[in-house]
C-alpha cells in the first residue's frame, strides 16, 4: 500500500449555549471520520444541483390526494418574485423539464396540424391523461423566466411520437422526430439556450407504461444527435444529448451504452428507492442506514458499465423523488427528507455522478418549494448549502464508531480546504467526531496582522497539537441543520439554532456559519446534519484540477 499515515484531530466542543444541541441526558459516542486525501474518487459538475419541473395538471391525484395544484409547466405562475429569487440563489440551477406526460406532449409549431389543447384526465389512456400541447407563447414565457433566473434548462422530448404499442405492451417502431425537430428549430431561432435535450421518460428496461428496446433507443439517439448537429451547426454552444431518463436495468443499460458510444453525452437514470408515497413507514426507512445504502448498487452498477465502455458519456440522476406517486406530505417535503436527500447527493457523487436532479423544484409532495406559495421547504436549504460548500472533487470518506453516521467529503467550493458532511440518523446519541487523514495533510494559517504564512505538514501518526499561539486562531465554519422543535416532520428548518425563512420581499436568507476553533471536535447532535468547512486543511486531492 506504500507509505501512509493517519492524522487525528481529537477534540471536545462545548455547545451548551446553543439551543439545538442535545441535553446532557442524551447519550454520547465517539467516532472517527477517515478521509483519504491522496486523490479524488469522483468529480461532480460545478452545477451538480438540479431540480425538475413536471407536466402534471391539477387533476393529477394519488391515493385520493391531489398535490400538484398549479405547479405544472403549463400553468405555473412565473411572476412570483420568491420563485425567481429561489432559482437565482443557485446561480445557476439546472432545471429539467419533463416527467411522465412528456411522452404525450406535442409542440404547437407551424408543422402541428392538431388542436393545441391541455391534458384531460382519462383513466383509459396511458398515464391517465390524454395528449397535451405546449403553446409557443407559453414556451416563450418559460424561457423568459429561465433567462431572468439564470437557469440551465434540460428539456425532455416526447419519445413515443410515431410508435405503436404492441400486444405485449412494448412500443415499437422508430421515433418520429418531425414535431420535435420543428420545436428545436423554433427554440434556436428564438435564441433560447438549452443545456441539453433529453429523449423520453422511463421507457428503458421494463419501462413505466410502455418500453422501448435498447437497440431501437440507440437508433433514436443517433437520430437526435443528427438533428441537433443540423439545427445547431451555426450555434457556438451545443446542447448535450441526454437519455434515457428511466430506471436502471443492467442488461438494457449495458447494451444501450455500448451502442451509443458516438452519440450520447449523458446517461440519466431515476431514483425512487423508498417505494410508494402512500407507505406509512417512510420515516423509518429514511432513518435506516441499510436502506439508504441499498441503492449504492445502482450507482456502482452504472458507474462500472461506463468505466468498462468506450463511451465518453457521463452519468446523471435525471429525476429522484425518493417516494413515487408524488411523495408523502409532511415527509418528503419536511425536514426528515434531508437525511435521504443529502445522503443521495453524497452517494451519487462517490460514484462519479455529475448532476443530480431532484423531483421536484415545485409540485407534488416532494418539492423543494411549497406548491402554493413557493416558500422553501427544508430540502431547498439543504440543496443550497451543498451547492455553495461542496466542490467538484470527491474524497473517499468512511466513519467508524456507529453505523448511524453517514459521512461525505469534498474539496471546498470556491475556497481552500475541504468540506465534510455528517448526517446523524440516531435519535438519542450525540456523536463527537475525530478526523483522520491518510495522506500528507497541511494546516495553513495566515496571520491577519502581518503577511507571514505558516504551513505545518504532518508526516507521522500522531495526535495533532497545533503550534503555540496558532491553535486559537485557526477556525473552521460549521452549519448545523435541525428540525424546528425537534419535530422531524416539520416544514421549518433551523440553521445553527435559528429558523430559516424568507422575508416579506421574498429574499432568500443568508446562510451564516458558526466559527469554531479547529482544535475542537465536530459535535453532531441527534437527528441533525452538519456541514463543516475547514479552509486550513489542504490535501493533495484538492490540488487536482477537475
Amino acid at each position: 500500500m506504500g507509505f501512509c499515515f493517519w492524522v487525528c484531530f481529537i477534540c471536545l466542543l462545548n455547545f451548551y449555549s446553543l439551543s439545538f444541541v442535545s441535553s446532557q441526558a442524551d447519550a454520547s459516542a465517539e467516532g472517527t471520520v477517515f478521509i483519504d486525501g491522496k486523490a479524488p474518487i469522483g468529480r461532480i459538475d460545478d452545477d451538480f444541483i438540479c431540480a425538475t419541473l413536471d407536466w402534471w395538471p391539477p387533476e393529477k391525484c394519488d391515493y385520493g390526494t391531489c398535490s400538484w395544484g398549479l405547479a405544472g409547466l403549463l400553468n405555473l405562475d412565473l411572476n412570483k418574485n420568491l420563485f425567481l429569487n429561489a432559482v437565482k440563489a443557485f446561480s445557476p440551477l439546472k432545471i429539467r423539464l419533463g416527467g411522465t406526460l412528456q411522452d404525450k406532449v406535442i409542440y404547437d409549431t407551424d408543422d402541428n396540424q392538431l388542436p393545441c389543447t391541455s391534458f384531460v384526465k382519462n383513466t383509459s389512456e396511458m398515464f391517465g391523461f390524454t395528449q397535451g400541447c405546449l403553446p409557443m407563447n407559453r414556451w416563450d414565457d418559460l424561457n423568459s423566466f429561465f433567462q431572468k433566473a439564470g437557469a440551465k434548462v434540460i428539456f425532455g422530448l416526447n419519445a413515443l411520437a410515431g410508435r405503436t404499442i404492441a400486444p405485449d405492451g412494448s412500443a415499437v417502431g422508430a421515433w418520429n422526430y418531425t414535431n420535435a425537430e420543428s420545436f428545436m428549430q423554433y427554440t434556436v431561432d428564438k435564441n433560447y439556450t438549452i443545456h441539453g435535450w433529453e429523449l423520453g421518460n422511463e421507457l428503458c428496461g421494463s419501462g413505466v407504461g410502455t418500453r422501448v428496446s435498447a437497440d431501437q433507443y440507440a437508433a433514436d439517439t443517433a437520430a437526435l444527435q443528427s438533428i441537433v448537429q443540423k439545427i445547431y451547426q451555426n450555434v457556438d454552444l451545443k446542447p448535450l444529448i441526454i437519455t434515457p431518463g428511466g430506471f436502471y436495468d443492467l442488461d438494457w443499460f449495458t447494451e444501450y451504452i455500448d451502442k451509443t458510444t458516438k452519440s450520447l453525452d449523458v446517461v440519466t437514470h431515476h431514483i425512487y428507492n423508498l417505494g410508494p408515497g402512500v407507505d406509512d413507514h417512510l420515516v423509518e426507512k429514511i432513518l435506516d442506514p441499510s436502506i439508504l445504502e441499498g441503492v449504492s448498487g445502482t450507482f456502482s452498477g452504472l458507474h462500472n458499465i461506463i468505466k468498462n465502455s468506450t463511451t465518453s458519456a457521463a452519468a446523471w440522476v435525471g429525476e429522484a423523488g425518493g417516494a413515487y406517486n408524488s411523495g408523502h406530505n409532511l415527509v418528503t417535503n419536511a425536514f426528515v427528507f434531508s437525511f435521504w436527500y443529502l445522503d443521495q447527493l453524497g452517494m451519487a457523487s462517490k460514484y462519479d455522478t455529475k448532476t443530480y436532479c431532484r423531483q421536484s423544484l415545485v409540485g407534488g409532495n416532494y418539492g423543494l418549494l411549497n406548491t402554493t406559495n413557493f416558500e422553501p421547504n427544508p430540502d431547498y436549504y439543504s440543496a443550497l448549502l451543498w451547492h455553495r460548500l461542496m466542490g467538484r472533487n470527491v474524497l473517499s470518506t468512511s466513519f467508524t464508531g456507529t453505523d448511524k453516521i453517514r459521512s461525505y467529503t469534498h474539496c471546498a467550493k470556491q475556497s481552500k480546504g475541504i468540506t465534510l458532511l455528517l448526517i446523524n440518523l440516531n435519535n438519542s446519541t450525540t456523536v463527537r467526531a475525530k478526523l483522520a487523514f491518510n495522506s500528507t495533510m497541511s494546516l495553513q494559517h495566515k496571520h491577519r496582522s502581518r503577511i507571514s504564512h505558516h504551513k505545518h505538514k504532518i508526516h507521522k501518526t500522531t495526535i495533532i497539537k497545533l503550534p503555540q499561539g496558532i491553535d486559537g486562531k485557526i477556525r473552521r465554519e460549521e452549519y448545523h441543520l435541525t428540525a424546528k422543535g425537534g419535530n422531524l416532520q416539520s416544514q421549518s428548518i433551523l440553521l445553527n439554532g435559528n429558523i430559516l425563512s424568507v422575508n416579506s420581499s421574498g429574499i432568500i436568507p443568508h446562510l451564516e456559519p458558526l466559527h469554531v476553533k479547529s482544535a475542537k471536535p465536530i459535535m453532531v447532535a441527534p437527528l441533525s446534519i452538519v456541514f463543516t468547512h475547514m479552509p486550513d486543511v489542504t490535501v493533495p486531492a484538492c490540488k487536482v484540477q477537475p
